[in-house]
C-alpha cells in the first residue's frame, strides 16, 4: 500500500482529449494532485470536479497541477469535461493500473455481492515525485478547498 514518503508511482494516462499525460514529465517541476473518483456524471464526482476546475488558478500559483483520474474512458471524460465546463484534466484509467498502484480500489460488499470499488481518494506529490499527503474516503464538497490547503501548506 501506497505510504506518505514513498515515491509517487509513474504512470502514462491519456486525458479526455486523448493525449498522454506523464507523471515523471512533472517531477522537479511542480507538486501534483491526482484526485481518483468513482465515476463521471454522478453527483459527488461533479461537485468534486467543479471545485478543483473552480480554484485551479489558485492551485496554478501554488505551482500546482490538479488530474482527475477514473476508470472511465476518454469519450465519457470528453463528454463530462464538455457539459460541466470543466478545466481540471480528466486521466483515464480503464484497465485500473494506476489505481491499483496508488491503492485506492478496494473490496466491497453490497447486497451480499462482492466487487472491486475506487474508493474517492487524493494524492498530493511534491515536485521532487514524493508522496506528502494521502487522504482516503474523502467527501466532496469542500475537499478541494481542504487540499488547496495542504498545497500551501506544502510549498511553505
Amino acid at each position: 500500500m501506497l505510504k506518505v514518503g514513498d515515491v509517487a508511482p509513474d504512470f502514462d494516462l491519456p486525458d479526455a482529449g486523448m493525449e498522454m499525460v506523464s507523471l515523471a514529465d512533472l517531477r522537479g517541476k511542480q507538486c501534483v494532485i491526482l484526485y481518483f473518483y468513482p465515476k463521471d456524471n454522478t453527483p459527488g464526482c461533479t461537485l468534486q470536479a467543479i471545485e478543483f476546475s473552480d480554484l485551479e488558478e489558485q492551485f496554478t500559483r501554488h505551482d500546482a497541477v490538479v488530474f482527475g483520474i477514473s476508470r472511465d474512458d476518454c469519450i465519457s471524460h470528453a463528454a463530462f469535461r464538455d457539459k460541466q465546463g470543466l478545466t481540471v484534466q480528466l486521466l483515464s484509467d480503464e484497465e485500473g493500473e494506476v489505481c491499483q498502484s496508488y491503492g485506492v480500489l478496494q473490496e466491497r460488499e453490497k447486497d451480499g455481492v462482492k466487487k472491486v470499488c475506487l474508493v474517492r481518494s487524493t494524492v498530493l506529490i511534491d515536485r521532487r515525485g514524493v508522496v506528502r499527503h494521502i487522504l482516503r474516503d474523502v467527501l466532496p464538497k469542500g475537499h478541494a478547498q481542504e487540499v488547496l490547503k495542504l498545497v500551501k501548506e506544502m510549498n511553505r
